[in-house]
């Protein structure tokens, strides 16, 4: 049977000091142990006993006992506010040091770019806290899906987000393997990407990503075709490694194939510029220190300028 565990307004109001007289069998010991006059004591417990509608302490002028009712209350009441001290104190003990569970949501491009090395270096650095990355080419709601935050190239973040620079801009790159290029015509300005097989990306909306280009500070959009389509950067970007076709992905993720020979970069001159990588989050009061360590630890590491 399904349980409702609605509390009444105010349900939970009082049941300190009924404790507190409960195990010192004194109104006046109470209210010192919480700092408080009897007659607040008093006035506490009697709203707890209207609420309840049974009266939970035997009063004389000499003692003061509990009721048949007041045993029942105090046999699930002690334990139950017990638990909401504990849960309070675990509670607090994340908004005071870093510490517990950081939830992050990534794209896969973003982990050999950036998080790699800074996630091991992080973890060794605050041991107490437990890194949890999801990596998927979707733009979830971070409330609604309990990530405290997310890291996403600065283009693709709502505007109603905190943004940190975790990089600097980067340059968005045309390469193409050796194999596909051999026998291809040199391709010198951004119509002649008409004529070639280009990997598309497939956005989380669902439409297709065109490519952008920068012709001396005028911005172009092409909508390129080709054989492939995939919805992340690491895998059009495997897909041009094995000669499919030309791939339009950031800078650092080919940096490594172009290096070895494995890719070659062309129309250098009309890349143009992405924002960066950002981690974002809701604009909330206060940023908990697990998160507060995570930015401090990231913008430390990885050179970027706010």
């Amino acid at each position: 049977m399904k349980q409702n565990f609605t509390v009444r307004h105010g349900a939970l109001d009082g049941v300190e000091a009924f404790l507190s007289v409960a195990q010192h069998r004194s109104f006046r010991r109470a209210a010192a142990e919480l700092g408080v006059t009897p007659s607040a004591i008093s006035q506490a417990v009697r709203a707890l006993e209207a609420r309840v509608g049974a009266v939970l302490f035997i009063r004389t002028t000499r003692s003061v006992g509990l009721s048949e009712a007041g045993e029942r209350f105090l046999a699930r009441a002690r334990p139950a506010f017990e638990e909401l001290v504990a849960a309070s104190g675990a509670a607090r003990e994340l908004g005071q040091r870093p510490t517990g569970l950081l939830r992050l949501t990534v794209p896969r491009s973003v982990v050999p770019i950036l998080l790699e090395p800074l996630v091991a270096s992080f973890c060794r650095a605050f041991p107490e806290i437990e890194v949890e990355l999801a990596a998927s080419e979707e733009l979830v709601d971070l409330a609604a899906e309990g990530f405290d935050a997310g890291i996403r190239l600065g283009q693709f973040i709502a505007p109603d987000m905190v943004a940190v620079r975790l990089t600097k801009p980067l340059p968005l790159i045309i390469v193409g393997s050796p194999d596909y290029l051999a026998g291809r015509g040199r391709l010198e300005r951004p119509e002649d990407l008409r004529e070639h097989a280009c990997l598309r990306l497939r956005r989380s909306n669902g439409g297709l990503a065109s490519w952008s280009l920068n012709d001396n500070g005028r911005s172009i959009e092409i909508a390129v075709s080709g054989p492939f389509i995939a919805n992340d950067f690491p895998t059009m970007l495997g897909a041009a490694v094995e000669g499919v076709g030309l791939a339009q992905v950031p800078a650092p993720l080919a940096a490594g194939a172009v290096t070895t020979g494995k890719l070659v970069h062309v129309l250098e001159q009309f890349a143009p510029m992405t924002p960066g990588v950002f981690l974002y989050y809701p604009g909330h009061r206060q940023i908990m220190p697990k998160l507060r360590a995570f930015i401090d630890h990231v913008k430390g590491r990885s050179g970027a300028t706010s």
